[in-house]
């Protein structure tokens, strides 16, 4: 499963990152989106983009087709 599929209010363990975000990538793991860490989906705009999360206590905006790369693990 992927980011861009989690509802807001869910939560998932980030599994990897794909290497077709690569120009993206970086970007993401400056932001402390990294394998192991706890990511929530606080909302989601009207028409699904952009995304809004919260990792290590940070509120960040991501695009969906950046959230597709993410890999997770959902959590209850």
């Amino acid at each position: 499963m992927n980011l861009s599929n989690l509802k807001p209010g869910q939560q998932g363990k980030i599994l990897k990152l794909e290497s077709s975000i690569g120009s993206i990538r970086r970007r993401l793991m400056d932001m402390g989106i990294i394998p192991g860490e706890i990511i929530k989906v606080e909302k989601v705009a009207p028409m699904g983009d952009p995304i809004e999360i919260t990792v290590k206590s940070y509120n960040l905006s991501l695009r969906k087709n950046e959230a597709k790369g993410i890999e997770i693990e959902v959590l209850p």
